[in-house]
């Protein structure tokens, strides 16, 4: 039972109608809208008991470990079931097996169903989960996503254990637990591979922590009410829901602790190894392997882990390859780094570059310090022969100038005093942002370059590849990473899109080391129109395809599948003064296993990018369905899901939907939702509030005002 209070004590209006009551019509439509506040007021009741627990606590009430969910009642929160984090990484040369267990306790009384949302790097490829109870292990099967969803719902109304592994996004994971007991643990495993990033002499894996805060753009819509997520449905985000889960401040409730343990065989000897945002034990035996743990033993997750190694200068790689067979065909991973060229007889290329930076709520606090230091930066290292312009985007996109500027010193200074002026406010409409930089395109024959300083957090990426595609024309788009968890699904693929490449600042520190690299790049373009042939009649299959342009520092990284008897590929291309090609044996790489999954998840991004060029998209989603279900991997169509057989919650007992809330990211100081844009209210609420405002028009225009 619902108890209703109306308050009317402090309304004029409500004050003389009560000491003079109305007659007749007037009297009807009175007590129409009490009855209507009194309908609204008990949805919203109703709404608050939904989405939490029927007792609520206050920080200082809750136990130690206990994750919160904010209520209606300031201070007052709802216990949910709590996450712990174990991250294993065995890395192996060029790559990198991970093993992500999540750990959901429910301290309530209550039978709940958790859900999770959490983020994996973007070119993980999710083979395996595991979902285990006490000393029970239930291994997860592939299926075809529907299906998978089908077999989930079914047994939680069973009231058997389940749990789902979904991709949202190519970094964004949702993981679905039913029916998990009062004071009852449940753990789930979940197991990927994915190759180490190589840049500048090198290597570095980065383990992202917290799924940034998406703003939604687009018109709201109401589909029905599926998803826990804050922010609702809209025609630009059509699974908002799925990709917006509750956040919580930095310093509050719990701290969704995660422990990373490593273990590096890096195959030759290294030097600097480090984590840069968070401090590490390490340890080294006598086979050059590396133990590498956090020293705090546990971390928040509020930031992106990120370890880098550099060999030594004797042992750096200038080729690499791995091999593995399977069935009748052999799957390979290549690493080859491009020809040497001395810059110092190079010609440096008059550029148009264009800097893009956003200036929406998401970017205030530390990232917006990074992004103005990085673009102030950029300004100074602009040549005398290059031309320039500013684009800074939010709800709204303004530039600096209508046209670009000579690189003059008094439109150099104007400009830096225009980036100071910049501060952090509104949406993050990307898409105008872009349009406006891919247009306006000079026909001189300066090399136009667009740098695009963001951290990315939207969510309608695949409308912004459209874009990227269909304006590109003959410019090049870096993207510039900013902030401790940036959308690094966005910002590769649109580099790659853009034939270009993407930089990560995680703090303001390495403003000066990441943008001096960019620049490197942005001058010495090393080999483009590369590709990959061979002699006779075989069928080989490389991803990706095509190989996009390659910068100095950066090596070629192919996933291969060829037939056992291939003995050798010509691999060639082009540089700034001639063709260039060499020959590369296929025989006597070291052996690697799960190279099958890594050439398959290759597959499926390159053939997903083929959609925003105009490819049937029904048969796209038909050839990753088989892909993932051939080699066992989640994708946008394929889902893994595992169910415990037996029974345990009785069925007179009806479990509750819990959201498991995620941290703010480090250094994030917008407000958390509902307070960023789109998705304040609930899609119920708004729904509820359009009637009723519907229905009150009507009494008051047929009863008042009439």
């Amino acid at each position: 039972m619902h108890s209703v209070e109306i308050n009317v004590t402090n309304s004029k209006f409500a004050h003389s109608i009560i000491s003079s009551p109305p007659s007749g019509s007037l009297r009807t439509a009175f007590f129409s809208l009490l009855f209507i506040f009194t309908v609204f007021n008990f949805f919203t009741t109703s709404q608050a008991d939904h989405d939490g627990f029927e007792e609520t606590v206050t920080i200082n009430d809750a136990e130690s470990g206990s994750l919160l969910i904010e209520t209606n009642q300031v201070g007052q929160y709802y216990l949910a079931p709590t996450v712990d984090t174990d991250v294993q990484m065995d890395i192996n040369g060029l790559i990198a097996r991970i093993n992500v267990t999540q750990h959901f306790t429910n301290p309530s009384t209550e039978w709940v169903n958790g859900i999770y949302v959490f983020p994996l790097p973007e070119n993980a490829a999710v083979d395996h989960m595991n979902m285990i109870i006490g000393k029970r292990i239930i291994e997860g099967k592939i299926k075809e996503r529907k299906q998978a969803k089908q077999i989930y719902e079914q047994a939680k109304q069973q009231g058997k254990k389940a749990s789902l592994i979904e991709q949202q996004r190519p970094n964004i994971f949702t993981n679905s637990v039913a029916n998990i007991g009062p004071n009852e643990k449940v753990s789930i495993s979940i197991q990927y591979q994915q190759t180490l990033s190589y840049d500048h002499r090198q290597f570095s894996i980065r383990f992202p922590m917290v799924v940034g805060i998406r703003y939604i753009p687009g018109t709201q819509k109401v589909e029905g009410f599926n998803g826990l997520g804050w922010a609702m449905n809209t025609n630009q985000v059509p699974d908002a829901r799925s990709i917006t889960p509750p956040v919580t401040d930095s310093d509050q409730g719990h701290n969704s602790p995660v422990s990373i343990n490593i273990n590096l065989e890096a195959g030759f000897p290294i030097v600097n190894l480090e984590s840069r945002y968070h401090p590490i034990n390490k340890q080294i035996n006598e086979a050059n392997q590396y133990q590498i743990q956090l020293a705090n033993q546990t971390t928040p997750a509020n930031r992106d882990f990120e370890l880098t190694w550099r060999p030594q200068t004797t042992h750096e790689p200038q080729a690499a390859l791995f091999t593995q067979d399977k069935d009748n065909d052999r799957y390979a991973l290549l690493m080859l780094m491009p020809p040497e060229v001395d810059w110092s007889k190079q010609q440096t290329l008059a550029k148009e570059m264009i800097y893009v930076i956003d200036t929406s709520g998401s970017m205030s606090g530390e990232s917006m310090q990074q992004a103005k230091q990085a673009l102030l930066l950029g300004l100074s290292q602009l040549k005398s022969e290059d031309w320039f312009n500013i684009i800074q985007f939010n709800s709204y996109t303004e530039a600096f100038s209508e046209q670009a500027l000579p690189a003059r010193e008094n439109n150099i200074e104007r400009a830096k005093s225009y980036v100071h002026s910049l501060h952090a406010d509104g949406g993050t409409e990307i898409a105008a942002a872009l349009n406006t930089a891919l247009s306006n395109v000079s026909k001189s024959e300066r090399i136009r370059q667009v740098i695009f300083l963001t951290d990315g957090s939207v969510g309608n990426e695949k409308q912004l590849f459209k874009i990227i595609k269909r304006k590109l024309d003959n410019s090049r788009l870096f993207t510039v990473g900013i902030g401790s968890a940036p959308n690094s699904y966005f910002m590769s693929e649109a580099a790659s899109l853009g034939r270009g490449t993407f930089t990560y600042i995680g703090k303001i520190e390495e403003v000066q080391e990441k943008i001096s690299q960019l620049f490197q790049k942005l001058n010495h373009p090393v080999l483009s129109d590369v590709e990959m042939i061979w002699k006779d009649e075989s069928d080989i299959d490389y991803w990706p395809n095509p190989i996009h342009d390659l910068y100095i520092g950066e090596p070629l990284i192919v996933s291969l599948k060829l037939p056992k008897d291939q003995k050798q590929l010509i691999i060639k291309g082009n540089t700034s003064q001639t063709e260039w090609s060499t020959k590369l044996p296929i025989t006597n790489g070291g052996k690697a296993t799960g190279l099958n999954v890594l050439w398959a998840r290759n597959k499926i991004q390159s053939l997903s990018q083929k959609i925003s060029h105009g490819a049937d998209p029904e048969k796209i989603k038909q050839v990753i369905t088989e892909l993932g279900l051939e080699h066992h991997i989640v994708t946008k169509h394929t889902s893994l899901v595992a169910v415990d057989v037996t029974p345990t919650k009785p069925s007179d007992i009806a479990s509750k939907n819990k959201a498991v809330p995620v941290k703010k990211p480090h250094g994030w100081n917008m407000k958390t939702p509902g307070n960023i844009p789109q998705g304040a209210t609930s899609s119920q609420m708004n729904l509820v509030l359009g009637i009723l405002l519907l229905i009150i028009g009507f009494m008051l225009r047929k009863y008042v005002f009439k």
